[in-house]
């Protein structure tokens, strides 16, 4: 119980890439199969150990943590210090792929879900959409 919320600990704020997907997930099964007492050697799917535990696969809660957030800041004024402070990255960049941002990681999930934006400004609709997201 005490595992996800460690691992998840300001994951609403970061750039996620699937090499960070792909660690928690690693690690989520390390721990349930630990707690579970199963060994790879037992030859047990992960879809079996994670329904003994009925617990949701951790993309999904790191999506709707991150969409969560999403709308928290959305539905603030144009003056709160985290919605002026997406837009800081003013200066040029040089040459090469741009790293990913956490604005840039959140418009794929809104895209990739056909979410749009004005639906943040509603709490509880917003809220039922997250839900129901896919992860990617």
């Amino acid at each position: 119980m005490a595992v996800r919320p460690a691992l998840l600990y300001g994951s609403e704020c970061w750039p996620v890439n699937v090499d960070n997907v792909q660690k928690l997930r690693t690690t989520e099964m390390k721990i349930l199969r630990w707690s579970g007492g199963v060994t790879r050697l037992n030859r047990v799917r992960n879809e079996y150990v994670r329904g003994s535990f009925k617990v949701a696969p951790i993309p999904e809660k790191l999506t709707e943590n991150r969409l969560r957030w999403f709308g928290h800041v959305m539905r603030r004024d144009d003056e709160y210090v985290v919605k002026r402070a997406l837009d800081l990255p003013e200066k040029k960049r040089g040459r090469g792929r741009p790293p990913s941002t956490w604005w840039t990681s959140m418009a794929k999930l809104l895209k990739t879900n056909n979410l749009p934006d004005p639906t943040t400004l509603d709490r509880m609709s917003w809220r039922t959409v997250i839900r129901r997201a896919d992860p990617t």
